[in-house]
């Protein structure tokens, strides 16, 4: 009788459910999440929640969190399922099930057939993660430096990002962040980080070569939340963050607001001053507006922005960088303005047997110098660069645009599928100057006092189509194919002069103009098989292409402007093992690959313009492998481990110099460590009195939410061989990087003593081709305390 009323409820107003902790106490505020249905529940104060009326008749999976409780998931039929019990084990003795949005679509990281590593705001808070380049060896064979001016080169299993044109693309919100210039590198209110290793070109296109790093910021919802961190530490460091999300209409409007200031003295020391070199300090603000007209539709307006100041970027030594580490001596002192802002508005519909997102994308950076910038790394007045030329220059505009269809949740359909296309305008206007000063005859400048002005205007456009389609072949057998068309132009503008001091500027390169344009094919094929609920097991080809271009105006007559280079391509085959046993204690995923690069774009910087030239001169070939390894074998203890390695060699690669052929073949690839490794242990001791059992309540507070616990954590980085020119003269050793932190925790507030690099070992982290290093951090420690509401 009872079973038939809650059936007839479910027709009328939603099937009733509910979440309870595995000793029997029921959780209130628990979310739920329909996975690809964009609803969200909260659980009531008796830890019940009901499905929406709205949602359709299938099968559906739903994603269930708590604060202290690992994430679980559950596949359900509405039709059949009108009654749940859904307990959640404590996070000390289970490891999360962990959701991706890696296919875009959202399913379950051990189901999806691909090497992808997930961390959750948890783990990025637990990691410390203030920067996207701070994933370096967290995930496998994953490389990210910035090279002394706040950008992040980054490159995956040898596929390096060595240009402007980055190797691995960045989404931030399902914005593709166009260029190393335009996308935001600080993390503020992030709810999870996930990136894919391999070729991801059918889905994500355009220099997805090395992979995808895919950022999700926390979104408004009915739930209100707030949130504020402070940290402080030595070398000044500061850090403040502050943000809120909350109903304006309740189950209508939303509103979400984030805001992070960080500044910190240099690291290095100046000499010829007397004083420390590239202090800094940022503000980034992330904005939200979402508004849910009907049922179906979701609209959602964000901004995102940087505003960063550097007093002294590029802190580069030219001689030993370990004679006398984090030491220089430059006499041009200059600050860098950099200003970022990333906007976009989300339009998602859910139809009856589509889902529909139109994603409308702007970006902007303007980034100068605000006095010349020292060229020759000296004391001497020998050479600095020049590019403060108004608002007019050095600005780059980036228009971008995604219309995507994808299968709809709660279909009894062996079919699931994605299709979409994606448009693209941008525009980089750059001038640059190159000054020679009173001492250039010391560098061997036949010339002195004069400047050389370089002026290029870019514009590139493009167009791309992509499909992919899974088919259960079986109940545990699944095939997954598809295919991505890319077409782009890119036209230029070129003017060179020369001016000397004092005097009008004479041309000495006319305003000469060139196009380009080429198209590429991104294949993908992938065969799963599901051993069991908790163990899958794939192989996969895929194709990726980094985009070609035109070369820049530089001084060196040797490298012509307006050379068209060609894409880079790679043919990628991968295997993996996925698994997740002892009641989800313990989670492996093993993979192995071999790429081989065509057509490999090979840079050459230009100096002292400090203008990169690329040609396709070389092929390469990567191999390796990488397992990844998640563990609670105690109560309150949990490991983590992650090993990657990669044996990326140039089996083709001739360079002209000095007139002369030079043949690297046999050499390896720049910023690719041969291992990389990372370790991390945190072991928490919840303290509690005498008879509290988990679920126990206090008017209407769970006071096992409330009670604090102990936390301790420690971290062992280590990198291999690693080289940063193409000669490979240019080698870090292999090295390790120890971090410790420990403090208390409840649900509410957190207070963290932390240090990093406990053995202040010096390391290079990039290093140009001409011999200049930029170390890495130094030593650092802090402490942090946090609210959350």
């Amino acid at each position: 009788m009872n079973r038939t009323i809650v059936t007839f409820l479910f027709f009328l107003i939603g099937a009733f459910s509910t979440a309870r902790a595995q000793s029997g106490k029921t959780i209130p505020g628990a979310t739920i999440n329909i996975l690809n249905t964009g609803y969200t529940i909260i659980a009531d104060a008796s830890g019940r929640f009901e499905l929406p009326a709205t949602l359709r008749p299938g099968t559906y999976t739903l994603e269930i969190s708590s604060a202290g409780y690992a994430t679980t998931t559950r596949t359900i039929n509405n039709r059949r399922d009108s009654q749940l019990d859904i307990p959640l084990a404590p996070s000390s003795k289970q490891l999360d099930e962990v959701v991706v949005t890696a296919e875009k679509r959202q399913e379950l990281l051990q189901k999806v057939p691909a090497s992808i590593t997930a961390l959750s705001s948890r783990q990025i808070s637990d990691y410390r993660l203030w920067n996207s380049h701070d994933i370096t060896a967290i995930v496998p064979d994953l490389y990210s430096a910035d090279p002394g001016d706040g950008r992040n080169a980054t490159g995956i299993r040898g596929i390096a990002t060595t240009s402007y044109t980055p190797a691995v693309a960045t989404y931030i919100d399902g914005v593709n962040q166009f260029s190393l210039d335009s996308y935001i590198f600080q993390l503020l209110d992030v709810d999870r980080i996930e990136v894919l290793r391999g070729p991801q070109g059918t889905l994500y296109g355009r220099n997805a070569m090395g992979g995808v790093i895919n950022i999700i910021t926390r979104q408004p919802s009915n739930d209100l939340r707030s949130f504020a961190e402070v940290t402080v530490g030595n070398y000044g460091r500061q850090r403040y963050s502050l943000g809120f999300r909350a109903p304006l209409i309740p189950n209508r409007l939303f509103i979400g607001a984030a805001g992070l200031y960080d500044s910190r003295n240099g690291y290095y020391h100046n000499d010829f001053n007397n004083h420390s070199y590239e202090d800094q300090h940022s503000f980034t603000g992330n904005y939200y507006l979402r508004w849910l007209p009907a049922a179906n539709w979701d609209v959602t307006l964000n901004v995102k922005h940087v505003d960063n100041r550097n007093q002294g970027p590029f802190p580069l030594v030219a001689s030993d960088p370990f004679q006398d580490p984090f030491h220089l001596n430059q006499n041009a002192v200059t600050k860098m303005i950099d200003n970022t802002i990333n906007s976009s508005l989300s339009v998602n519909y859910k139809g009856r047997g589509f889902i529909f997102t139109s994603q409308t994308a702007w970006q902007q950076n303007y980034r100068y110098y605000t006095q010349p910038i020292d060229g020759d790394f000296s004391p001497l007045d020998a050479i600095t660069i020049i590019n403060n030329y108004g608002g007019d220059w050095n600005k780059t505009k980036t228009w971008t645009q995604e219309f995507k269809f994808a299968s709809p949740a709660g279909r009894n359909s062996p079919w699931s599928w994605t299709t979409g296309a994606y448009l693209f305008h941008n525009d980089a206007p750059v001038k640059q100057a190159t000054h020679y000063g009173k001492d250039a005859a010391m560098l061997g400048v036949p010339d002195s006092n004069f400047a050389t002005i370089n002026t290029t205007k870019s514009t590139n456009k493009g167009i791309a189509f992509y499909g992919q389609a899974s088919y259960q072949l079986t109940r545990q057998l699944e095939l997954t194919a598809g295919l991505r068309y890319d077409y782009e132009h890119q036209s230029e503008n070129v003017l060179g002069e020369y001016q000397p001091d004092g005097a009008p500027a004479i041309t000495t390169t006319p305003d000469t103009s060139g196009k380009t344009s080429f198209h590429a094919w991104s294949p993908k094929a992938t065969l799963s098989y599901f051993l069991s609920k908790s163990q899958t097991l794939y192989g996969t080809y895929s194709r990726g292409f980094r985009t070609g271009g035109l070369t820049q105006l530089s001084s060196d007559p040797s490298q012509p402007p307006l050379y068209a280079y060609q894409p880079e391509y790679s043919n990628n085959f991968e295997a993996g093992y996925k698994t997740s046993i002892i009641r989800g204690r313990l989670q492996a995923n093993l993979a192995v690959f071999y790429s081989t690069i065509r057509n490999a774009q090979v840079p050459t910087l230009v100096l002292p313009d400090a203008i990169t030239v690329t040609r396709n001169a070389g092929r390469l070939n990567s191999k390796g492998f990488e397992a990844e390894l998640a563990a609670t074998p105690l109560k309150g203890l949990e490991l983590n481990y992650s090993f990657g390695y990669t044996h990326a060699l140039y089996d083709q690669l001739k360079l002209s110099s000095n007139g002369s052929v030079v043949d690297l073949k046999g050499k390896h690839q720049v910023f690719t460590p041969e291992y990389t490794s990372m370790l991390a242990a945190q072991y928490s001791y919840q303290l509690s009195r005498k008879g509290q059992q988990p679920g126990d309540r206090h008017n209407g507070v769970n006071l096992h939410d409330q009670r604090p616990s102990l936390v301790v954590r420690g971290e062992w980085r280590y990198l291999g061989n690693t080289w940063f020119d193409l000669a490979n003269t240019i080698q870090q050793s292999p090295y390790s990087l120890f971090n410790i932190s420990a403090g208390i925790k409840t649900k509410n507030f957190s207070l963290l003593l932390w240090e990093r690099n406990l053995t202040n070992k010096k390391y290079i982290a990039y290093a140009y081709d001409f011999g200049a290093a930029h170390l890495g951090d130094p030593q650092t420690y802090g402490v942090t305390l946090g609210f959350n509401l």
